[in-house]
């Protein structure tokens, strides 16, 4: 595992996973009992650090939550005594001496963190990047990456958040937020479940195509944010867009890990199951007022999962979808999904003429280029396409997307 700060030693998935299960419900339980977010989210930082590095040699401990907790609180009971020499913060500090960790509360603050992370004290883009970060377990490169922008910039945004929050004083005390406060947090807190989701089912970087903790994890927290919500169209049009784009999860690799486009997969190995639940949250999320972004593109991934193949796609009905949906969101992703829309109604030559007219808005984008290759292929511009296949290969970080993207040019070369 690498951990946030891009140190520490390879861990297993299985290791990986665990910790990443374990770290909002630790940093959950270190702000309700001692406040001081700031301090705890460094000090669960260090204590996952701890964990990578000791329990691959060591092995995992029969309570994984409560060994983090116990070591998390003892650098956050040493941070507060450096931070402050004085005779009262040495007194605080003395009085968050770690407990019996079996004594922790066994309730899960990740869904109060996430709320808690997305404070409007804070600036949009700040909210998210913190909320990755404390959240989603996401490192503050693939933050960046996810975000196009670099990676000293969201470990700034990241900084200056916790610094805020605690200026505000919004960790103390550590509970839910009101009626009127949740309602003001929501569109960050389906904006940051849906990136984790993202980051999950296509990872930006790495050996693997999918990061099915991820996934899971924004899964079932929007569920509990459903659970909070039950008539918010929004939160159950984003569970409904990731159970359907997550029923396909099991197609999308080959024995050997490589990537299966959409058109090739294996339909039988979707999660029918999956897709019956995400239909049926689709058509509740269009009754419950003026469709939004991810009840739109919920619909769009129904009528992807509802089709027996490529040739019943009803490609005209999903690009009328995505002809609604850009005008809903400034998502530049929404853009490049309505040209391969187009490209199928209208033809590829159609998509190409559209797609040029998004360049600006994907600078260095190896998606945009791929889409190109994928076009010029079925215009019969063999190696123009394959040359586009390689600009997109050398643009991403994803080992699996490289190669299907190198794979695809070296069969169009002569």
């Amino acid at each position: 595992m690498t951990l946030p700060d891009g140190r520490g030693p390879a861990a297993g998935p299985a290791t990986e996973d665990l910790l990443r299960r374990h770290a909002p419900q630790v940093l959950g339980a270190l702000v309700r009992r001692y406040g001081h977010f700031d301090a705890a989210e460094d000090a669960v930082q260090e204590a996952l650090l701890a964990a990578a590095r000791q329990w691959p040699q060591d092995g995992v401990p029969g309570n994984p939550r409560g060994w983090l907790i116990r070591v998390a609180s003892r650098r956050l009971a040493d941070s507060l005594r450096a931070e402050e020499a004085r005779a009262r913060r040495e007194e605080t500090a003395l009085r968050l001496e770690p407990r019996d960790p079996r004594a922790a509360p066994a309730d899960d603050d990740t869904l109060t963190l996430l709320f808690l992370c997305c404070d409007p004290v804070l600036t949009p883009p700040a909210r998210i990047a913190l909320t990755l970060r404390a959240v989603g377990g996401l490192t503050t490169a693939e933050i960046a990456r996810a975000h196009h922008v670099p990676e000293a910039t969201i470990a700034q945004r990241i900084s200056r958040a916790k610094a805020r929050l605690r200026a505000a004083g919004a960790d103390h005390p550590f509970r839910p937020p009101s009626p009127e406060d949740r309602d003001a947090r929501l569109p960050s807190v389906l904006q940051v479940l849906y990136l984790i989701f993202n980051e999950g089912y296509t990872a930006t970087s790495g050996p693997a195509l999918h990061r099915g903790e991820l996934a899971r994890e924004a899964i079932r927290l929007t569920r509990a944010t459903r659970r909070l919500l039950p008539r918010e169209g929004a939160v159950t049009g984003l569970l409904a867009l990731m159970l359907l784009t997550e029923a396909r999860s099991a197609a999308r690799t080959g024995p050997d890990g490589e990537l299966v486009p959409l058109d090739e997969q294996d339909r039988g190995r979707w999660d029918r199951a999956a897709v019956a639940e995400g239909t049926a949250l689709v058509e509740e999320a269009l009754t419950e007022g003026p469709p939004g972004p991810y009840q739109l593109q919920a619909a769009i991934a129904a009528l992807h999962d509802e089709a027996t193949g490529p040739a019943t796609t009803d490609w005209p009905q999903i690009l009328g979808l995505y002809d609604v949906l850009v005008t809903k969101t400034p998502d530049p992703m929404a853009e490049l999904g309505r040209v391969v829309a187009l490209a199928m109604v209208d033809g590829p030559e159609a998509g190409l003429a559209a797609l040029t007219a998004l360049e600006p808005r994907f600078p260095d984008s190896h998606r945009l280029a791929a889409v190109r290759a994928h076009l010029l292929e079925r215009t019969g511009a063999h190696q123009a396409a394959a040359d586009a296949y390689r600009t997109a290969a050398r643009g991403t970080l994803s080992l699996p997307e490289r190669r299907y993207l190198q794979t695809r040019a070296a069969r169009l070369d002569p």
